[in-house]
């Protein structure tokens, strides 16, 4: 990667991957692209540019006004809002990646975006669920992500075109507010617990899901598309995970160091739904042996990191 445009550059993923690419490439090297402009640091020191994916052809102008060479791929509808909203979702989620594919394929860019554990389903091994398995997902947010993998095999396969993915679990981050995910939870337990000593859940107690705190799903990114081709065999849908919990051992871990933290629960139906349709564990093998993912985070390091930096943030 030497010239990067990021779509959806605003959001919980973007906001952080555009200011680690700067430092790591250098900020006139990344370009920042979402629907609206805001106040945040991605948006304003280093270029940025209004985009709505669903415009195809301004998304191949602005790669070629920046001579981009890689296409970071990042805007979407998370799954609890596509739910709500299906026929946008999929409108959005398939249009714009299919724009960002035919922009690489024209321009001959490196590609990258993100699947999750929402491409799998209740007919998938719910236990160290393997690279290569049953995707029978029953959200409208886990169809476009299976067909955004094979998507983005057919423009490999077909084109030629460098592309690369990862299903990332629940992502954790204190920078950057939850936006319409099933495992927001786990960041909003965090704010809550420094706020207010409390947090009700809207997932269930026993319910397990993966997990990875923000800087290595960041590293994972960086190191994927750094890797030697040749030794990659799954492009567009590695798993990689760094931890699965339940609401309870979050909470148990929040009181370590917050000791009278409590959390109740409300469970949302449809969110509940969606968390019992996923994993509770994923095996990440094949990432390890092709390009060497590692995580550095456990729940306790997470934890601890969390508070420290939101205490310092919500003061």
């Amino acid at each position: 990667m030497k010239k990067i445009l990021i779509t959806g550059a605003l959001g919980q993923i973007g906001s952080e991957l555009t200011l680690t690419l700067r430092d790591i490439y250098g900020t006139d090297n990344v370009v920042a692209t979402d629907i609206r402009k805001n106040d945040s640091e991605a948006a304003n020191n280093g270029p940025f540019e209004i985009l709505d994916v669903m415009d195809g052809q301004k998304m191949v102008d602005l790669s070629k006004k920046y001579e981009v060479d890689t296409i970071i791929h990042m805007a979407a509808l998370l799954s609890a809002t596509a739910e709500a909203k299906p026929v946008f979702a999929w409108n959005l989620n398939m249009g714009g990646l299919m724009n960002a594919l035919e922009t690489a394929r024209e321009l001959n860019c490196q590609f990258f975006t993100p699947s999750s554990i929402g491409a799998f389903g209740p007919t998938t091994p719910k236990d160290n669920t393997p690279q290569d398995t049953i995707q029978r997902p029953t959200t409208m947010y886990g169809v476009n992500k299976v067909a955004g993998e094979l998507l983005a095999d057919y423009y490999y396969h077909k084109y030629g075109v460098d592309t690369r993915g990862l299903r990332f679990p629940g992502l954790i981050s204190y920078v950057t507010p939850a936006g319409g995910g099933t495992t927001d939870y786990a960041v909003d337990i965090y704010y809550e617990a420094i706020k207010n000593g409390k947090y009700t859940s809207y997932i269930d107690k026993g319910t397990y899901m993966d997990m990875m705190y923000m800087p290595d799903a960041l590293n994972a990114i960086v190191n994927l598309m750094e890797a030697d081709a040749s030794h990659l065999k799954h492009r567009n849908s590695f798993n990689v995970t760094a931890m699965s919990f339940d609401p309870e051992e979050i909470a148990a871990e929040i009181k370590k160091h917050i000791p009278g933290f409590e959390i109740s629960y409300e469970v949302d139906p449809i969110r509940q739904g969606i968390a019992n349709s996923w994993p509770n564990s994923i095996d990440a093998s094949a990432a390890r042996e092709e390009w060497g993912f590692k995580a550095e985070y456990d729940l306790a390091k997470m934890t601890k990191d969390m508070l420290e930096k939101l205490t310092v943030k919500l003061k």
